[in-house]
C-alpha cells in the first residue's frame, strides 16, 4: 500500500497581515487550510514583532508573530500567498511599497495569489487586475473596475492564478479553492 501524499506537502506559502487590522477569521481559516493540506505556511508583514488582527473591522482580537517583512521576503521564497481581508488591514497593505512589490512579482511570475474580503485592494495597487476576472468584498467593485479589472458576484472566481472571494461567508469555498489550486499550481 502506498503512502499518499498531502496535497501541498513541500510547498512554502505565505499568508499576509497588517500592523493592524487584518480581519482574523480570514487570516486563521486560510492558514488552517493550507497548513493542513501539508504546506509550511510563513506570516510575513510589514514590521517585525506582533500584528493586531480584528473582529468585524472594529473589535481587536488576538495577536499573531510576524516571522518575514516585506522587506526581506521575495516571490522566490513562496509558491503561493494568501492576502486576506480587513478594511484597515488591506488599505496598509496597499501603501507598502514592498508588499505591493512582492505580491507583484509573484502574479506576474506565475505564482499563484489568493484573497479574500478586501485583499484585492492590494491587488488593484499591483496593477495586475487589468483584464482579470475578480470578486471581493461589494464596495471594492468600483475599484476593480477602474484598475481594468471585470468585478463579479460570486464565491470564488479564479483567473489566471487569482482566485478571489467576497468574504468570510464564502471562507469554505475559498480554502478548498485556493489548496486546490495552489496544489495544481505546485504540480502536486
Amino acid at each position: 500500500m502506498s503512502e499518499s501524499k498531502s496535497p501541498l506537502e513541500g510547498a512554502t506559502v505565505a499568508i499576509v497581515i497588517a500592523p493592524a487590522g487584518t480581519e482574523e477569521i480570514e487570516f486563521t481559516e486560510p492558514k488552517r487550510a493550507v497548513s493542513n493540506a501539508g504546506a509550511t505556511v510563513e506570516v510575513v508583514g510589514i514590521e517585525p514583532g506582533e500584528a493586531q488582527a480584528v473582529n468585524n473591522d472594529l473589535q481587536e482580537s488576538d495577536t499573531y508573530e510576524v516571522e518575514t517583512t516585506f522587506s526581506e521576503a521575495s516571490a522566490d521564497d513562496y509558491d503561493a500567498v494568501i492576502v486576506p481581508g480587513g478594511t484597515v488591514g488591506a488599505d496598509k497593505l496597499r501603501a507598502d511599497e514592498d508588499a505591493v512589490a512582492l505580491l507583484r512579482e509573484h502574479v506576474t511570475t506565475g505564482k499563484p495569489v489568493g484573497s479574500i474580503c478586501h485583499g484585492p485592494w492590494t491587488l488593484v495597487e499591483t496593477g495586475v487586475v487589468d483584464g482579470r476576472t475578480l470578486t471581493s468584498y461589494p464596495s471594492l467593485e468600483t475599484d476593480v473596475r477602474n484598475a481594468g479589472g471585470e468585478w463579479i458576484d460570486e464565491e470564488v472566481v479564479v483567473d489566471g492564478g487569482v482566485i478571489t472571494s467576497r468574504g468570510p461567508d464564502d471562507l469554505d469555498a475559498f480554502c478548498e479553492t485556493i489548496v486546490d489550486e495552489f496544489a495544481t499550481a505546485v504540480d502536486r
